[in-house]
C-alpha cells in the first residue's frame, strides 16, 4: 500500500479525501448491508414456503385419504 502511495507522489498526485467520494463510500456500505439484510429475509421467507408447501400436501393427501375411505368403504357395504 505505502508503495502506491510513493507510485503516485513520484507521478505527481497526492492523495486527499473528497467529502463527496467518503460520502459515496457510505452509502456503498450502508446498500451493501441493506442488501445482505433482505437476502436473509428473502432466505427466511422461502423457508416458511416451503414449510407451508409440505404442510398443504400433508392435508391435500389427507383429504384424498378420506375420500378414497370412503369410496371404498360404500363400495365394501354394497357387497353381498
Amino acid at each position: 500500500m505505502s508503495e502506491l502511495r510513493e507510485i503516485r507522489r513520484s507521478a505527481g498526485y497526492e492523495e486527499f479525501q473528497c467529502g463527496p467520494a467518503l460520502r459515496l463510500d457510505a452509502h456503498e456500505r450502508l446498500s451493501g448491508l441493506q442488501i445482505e439484510a433482505l437476502n436473509a429475509r428473502i432466505d427466511r421467507i422461502e423457508q416458511l414456503l416451503e414449510r407451508l408447501e409440505k404442510r398443504l400436501w400433508l392435508i391435500v393427501f389427507g383429504v384424498v385419504g378420506v375420500v378414497l375411505a370412503e369410496a371404498f368403504q360404500s363400495v365394501i357395504d354394497k357387497l353381498p
